[in-house]
């Protein structure tokens, strides 16, 4: 049977012949963990983890702590990066160049950290490229940097050799703010690691502050000040549910996405482009087109005709375009590029920091404890220090006093003395309950040795009045200033005043806007959320966008779901706001959005969101705000109708009908330009604007106005020639003084397939329905008949109309609102209202 190896290694030293050699024998598994565990703690302590307390790693800290020995303060000049890792290697840091140089990178980019610790000139590098070697860049402190250092001479801190005893560098530096969470950090140990995620430094002060004063605090409380975490580059953090769990335990997963604009891609009709303006955090430009390439190579990403980069770091930043490529929708495609490229990552947060030399995975209010903590010591440390010091200059300035307020006496002393100590032993004799005048009164006073040598030390400029009245008030601020350093020594809840006074000077001079954008929510749920729904090929099929009278926009999502502003066609029903106006088009179209201030924009119809719903029941809460589709508007413009774009036009449509405050009306034929994407489609009188528009299918049709003294005028469409962009239009209707016309539309007045058409008018207090029938037909430029008789005590004006078939209201908010049964009489005064006002009409048939 074979011997089995034995475990023991043998160290002999007598073969090497010395006298009294010994043999030691050392298990190799002892040996082994002894040597591992202790290269391991090493890593762990003296390289990969922060501080707690300073939020920096040895590495870090030594740069900025050579730099601040070498005098690179930021008002100073830059010096080459390549002195500064020469004296950190030399002096601090026994490791590679490259090593510390790519630590001084990370703490130059502004991509990274939120407070970039390093003023760096230079090429410093992009979220894709590194950074050009030492020998090309320049670096000194930035000025949020000098707020870690600062203090570091007044014994605030505790020193230690350096690796060769040469020198001494600081075990942790005095720190201002909580670095470790503003910059965040990140390395790898042995067995171990750190992952953290970086914040605002307003929000951090903020909740450092609270807890200051209220140290029971709880995390909630506590995130209301700290939401979440603050990226530099940005996008958007998904989950708030996920956040609060790294902040209670320290670790947790949160997702991050990339911000994107999309809209139409220009030069490019019917096409769609997705802008990707803010990246996640460490995600370039570069990494996302290599996955997109790769992901489109192995088919399972289609729908993109171009990517471009518009990355220019003097104005926009970091900018890429992905091009859709026709009839794809764009919010399909984006889901796409989240799911299966870096356009939406993963972070997991795991804040294992250092304290007293350990390794501990800390919350969010376990790391400003930790904090807290040690700036409480570091003030006190700095007070004591500042206070040593101010009773040391007191104490020498009041020995000066003494010698000035006995002069003669010293000028004799030092005279008749054979020597200097002899001169001075005879000062500490002779000048003993002495008078001097201190703080205004006159005391007496012993000279010590210390004193006696100063004066001996001292100019004769001392002498002059002006001198000695300088070190009268010096000493008097000393003695004030020792007063009040005692204080905070005395006094723990002045102490917390101190720090929490300095925070926030911190906060005043360097916290800046929240960058990062938190969506709230369980992260399932949320990714869930936001999944747009709909296919990623979008056929050209028929359909009809929709205006409703809050401003909401979306299209049907076929031609058999017809909705109508006038009961022409058959309508489904809502159960949401009202609809304003109504054109026909394709899901690949355009269609035109005309504006209160006479101009056209022309808006693609494959970026506005299905109406949800199903058997004819629809809810325009789906829809998207016109603001959003309509970029580039003015002060106060508002999108007033729809228009039909393309071919394919009704047969006969007439064109656009406009009118506007001031009465007149314009008609305009569907000829619209080619190549502008925004055009007016009316001359506006300074002051006038639109009001309302119409959508002819004929000049038979026939247009209504409704001014605000309750004038309805009602006239043929063909009483209005047409006329090209540049009209102003024609008289509509002939006006009162101070009054102004309220609405404008057209009906089918002969068409009464859904109902007669109806005139709505209310004043706020008073609303009133009458059939359009009753008001006699007139001619263009006349004034109107009478529709209300106003009640005694009631409003005179009328703040909302409209006239259409079968009218349903809405308030301002959506919610539809029911209306009065209606009264044949034109000079009727309706029903009393003290209701929500009403906005928009609907026509709402089965």
């Amino acid at each position: 049977m074979a011997r089995r190896a034995s475990t023991k290694q043998t160290i002999n030293f007598a073969a090497f012949d010395s006298p009294g050699a010994r043999v030691i024998d050392t298990p190799l598994h002892e040996e082994v963990q002894k040597s591992y565990g202790e290269y391991g703690y090493s890593v762990i302590t003296a390289r990969a983890l922060p501080d707690a307390r300073d939020g920096l790693k040895p590495s870090q800290r030594r740069i900025m702590f050579a730099m601040e020995q070498m005098g690179l303060r930021p008002q100073g000049r830059y010096v080459k990066s390549s002195r500064v890792v020469g004296e950190v290697m030399g002096k601090f840091h026994p490791h590679g160049d490259a090593s510390i140089y790519d630590t001084m990178v990370r703490m130059a980019q502004e991509f990274q950290q939120n407070t970039p610790l390093i003023d760096g000139h230079g090429a410093w590098g992009t979220l894709d490229d590194g950074a050009a070697a030492s020998r090309y860049t320049e670096c000194r402190l930035a000025e949020v940097a000098t707020l870690l250092v600062d203090g570091s001479d007044e014994e605030t801190v505790d020193f230690k050799p350096t690796y060769d005893a040469s020198g001494l560098e600081p075990e942790v530096l005095p720190a201002a703010f909580p670095n470790v969470l503003v910059n965040g950090a990140d390395g790898i140990a042995v067995g171990m690691s750190t992952n953290m995620i970086p914040h605002n430094l307003g929000e951090v002060i903020a909740a450092t502050r609270w807890l200051v004063t209220h140290p029971s605090a709880g995390l909630d409380k506590l995130m209301e000040f700290v939401p979440g975490p603050d990226l530099p580059t940005g996008a958007i953090l998904l989950g708030l549910d996920a956040v609060r769990m790294a902040y209670e335990s320290g670790r947790g997963v949160v997702r991050i996405r990339a911000r994107v604009e999309i809209g139409p891609l220009e030069g490019s009709r019917g096409r769609q482009a997705i802008t990707i303006t803010e990246f996640p955090y460490g995600i370039g430009p570069v990494k996302v087109i290599e996955a997109i390439q790769r992901q489109t190579a192995d088919k399972r990403l289609q729908g993109i005709a171009d990517v471009k980069t518009l990355t220019d770091m003097t104005t926009d930043g970091e900018r890429m375009v992905i091009e859709c490529k026709a009839g794809v929708n764009p919010q399909a495609l984006l889901a796409d590029l989240y799911r299966v490229t870096p356009m939406e990552v993963s972070f997991g947060i795991n804040n294992n920091v250092l304290v007293n030399g350990k390794p501990q995975v800390l919350g969010l209010k376990a790391l400003l404890e930790v904090f807290l903590d040690h700036r409480f010591e570091v003030v006190t440390r700095r007070t004591r220090y500042r206070l040593r010091k101010a009773r040391e200059r007191r104490h020498l300035v009041e020995g000066m006093l003494i010698g000035l307020d006995n002069i003669d006496k010293v000028v004799q002393i030092i005279r008749s003395s054979g020597d200097t100590a002899q001169a001075k032993a005879r000062l500490v004799s002779e000048l003993t309950g002495v008078h001097v005048s201190l703080g205004g009164k006159r005391l007496t006073r012993s000279l010590d040795e210390v004193q006696a040598a100063h004066i001996l030390d001292m100019p004769l400029r001392r002498l002059v009045n002006l001198e000695v009245e300088s070190l009268r008030a010096e000493w008097a601020q000393l003695t004030e200033q020792v007063a009040r350093l005692q204080a905070i020594l005395d006094d723990d809840g002045l102490l917390r005043k101190v720090v929490s006074d300095e925070l926030a000077a911190v906060a005043k001079a360097h916290a800046g806007p929240r960058l990062t954008s938190l969506i709230d929510g369980d992260l399932k749920q949320v990714l869930a959320a936001s999944a747009p729904a709909g296919p990623l090929e979008v056929s050209d099929d028929p359909c009809q966008v929709v205006l409703s009278a809050t401003g909401l926009l979306a299209r049907t999502a076929a031609a058999s779901e017809e909705v109508t502003e006038t009961g022409r066609r058959r309508s489904v029903r809502t159960k949401h706001d009202v609809i304003a106006a109504v054109v026909h088009c394709t899901a690949r179209g355009q269609v035109l959005l005309l504006t209160s201030q006479g101009r056209a924009v022309k808006t693609d119809v494959l970026t506005l969101p299905t109406l949800p719903g199903q058997a004819g029941v629809v809810s325009l809460r789906g829809g998207v705000a016109a603001l959003e589709i309509v970029t580039g508007l003015r002060a106060g413009e508002r999108v007033m109708g729809l228009a039909p774009l393309g071919d394919g036009l009704p047969g006969g449509s007439a064109g656009v009908a406009l009118g506007t405050r001031s009465g007149q009306v314009k008609l305009t034929r569907p000829e619209w330009p080619v190549r502008a994407e925004v055009f007016d489609v009316i001359g506006l009188a300074d002051g006038d604007e639109v009001i309302g528009t119409a959508w002819l299918h004929d000049t038979h049709d026939t247009l209504v106005f409704i001014s605000s003294d309750g004038q309805v005028l009602r006239f043929d469409a063909g009483n209005v020639r047409p006329q090209g962009l540049s009209g102003t239009g024609v008289a509509g209707i002939s006006l009162a003084p101070n009054a102004h016309a309220v609405w404008f539309g057209a009906v089918r007045s002969e068409d009464t397939t859904h109902g007669e058409p109806q005139v709505v008018v209310s004043t706020g207090t008073q609303v009133k329905v009458t059939p359009l029938a009753h008001y006699p037909a007139k001619g263009r430029g006349t004034g109107g008949v009478a529709t209300l008789r106003y009640l005694s005590g009631m409003n005179t004006t009328i703040q909302v109309a409209w006239t259409g078939t079968r009218p349903i209201g809405c308030t301002r908010s959506g919610d539809a609102v029911g209306l009065p049964e209606p009264d044949p009489r034109r000079g009727g005064s309706g029903i009393v209202v003290t209701g929500p006002d009403l906005l928009g009409h609907q026509i709402e048939r089965e």
